[in-house]
């Protein structure tokens, strides 16, 4: 069945009969990583878990049974997945085999990925120049410039995850987005205080003038992705949440109905906005029902 004819069904199933079948996939195929980043609480340093390829194929089977259309596939750093001749390719080819609309993987394009067969890919920029590397290593940014130019994929956007150290740098990475000739859009998130990375969240006040800031350049014509609808709520998080949308399989193998955030405790205080928007959707706001058919179809 065609995304056009999938979704307008997926939907009206979910409202009229209160179907909780996920939408999206979010798939952990390692949590070994190049980077060491300061906000992350996947990465581990010491025997990663690295999946094979048959126990991918078993998890996309899996979520697909689920009622999943599209499928991320995340670490650590995915492009460093492999299994014997098997890379990121073959799991994107893997998965249109088995039926899903789309493959997107998320890196932070430290290595170069020139030639990745995913529909779209996210890259991790948390801020420019110095912002960024303090977060994720000296280098690093530069690294990423140049390893997304050479890329020249056609639906390649960038994720910026706000934190108390690199808020100072969204109006100036919105505009690199918009520059860059290589960049589709720009996706706006906060951070999620797992612990062990409190000090890293963003008061509530300064949340919102951010958050002020990117509807005003939204408006202006900036290529930002998240909707007006979705980022009003992220100000104060005070909304039902829809997160069965997307189910998560994490590097071990542990298979989540939704995010991990409800298990750790941190729900009251996300800055995923996926979850704005993914309320934002289901309260019909057209803002944010045009925003998802751009993004998934």
């Amino acid at each position: 069945m065609l995304p056009l004819l999938y979704l307008p069904l997926w939907f009206l199933r979910s409202v009229c009969f209160g179907a909780r079948r996920p939408l999206q996939t979010v798939l952990f195929i390692s949590d070994r990583c190049n980077l060491a980043c300061r906000h992350c609480s996947i990465y581990r340093s010491a025997n990663p878990s690295v999946k094979t390829y048959g126990q991918i194929r078993e998890e996309l089977e899996y979520a697909w049974r689920l009622g999943s259309r599209f499928v991320d596939f995340e670490g650590g750093e995915p492009t460093l997945w492999r299994d014997g001749d098997r890379d990121l390719n073959s799991l994107i080819r893997l998965s249109k085999a088995i039926g899903f609309y789309s493959a997107t993987i998320t890196t932070n394009a430290q290595m170069p990925f020139a030639g990745s067969e995913a529909d779209s890919v996210w890259v991790s920029l948390d801020g420019l120049g110095d912002f960024h590397d303090a977060i994720r290593g000296r280098g690093a940014f530069d690294r990423l410039v140049k390893n997304v130019a050479a890329a020249r994929h056609p639906r390649l956007s960038v994720n910026m995850v706000i934190n108390a150290g690199n808020y100072a740098s969204v109006r100036e990475t919105v505009e690199f987005a918009r520059d860059s000739p290589h960049i589709r859009s720009i996706s706006l998130n906060f951070h999620t205080p797992y612990a062990g990375t409190e000090h890293l969240f963003l008061d509530w006040e300064r949340r919102a003038e951010v958050i002020d800031l990117i509807i005003a350049m939204k408006k202006d014509g900036y290529p930002v992705m998240n909707s007006v609808s979705g980022l009003k709520l992220m100000k104060h998080n005070r909304f039902s949440r829809q997160c069965w949308v997307s189910n998560f399989i994490m590097a071990d193998g542990t298979r989540l109905p939704e995010c991990q955030g409800r298990a750790a405790g941190v729900c009251d205080r996300c800055g995923l906005s996926m979850a704005g928007e993914m309320h934002a959707v289901f309260s019909l706001r057209p803002d944010t029902l045009l925003a998802g058919m751009k993004l998934r179809v």
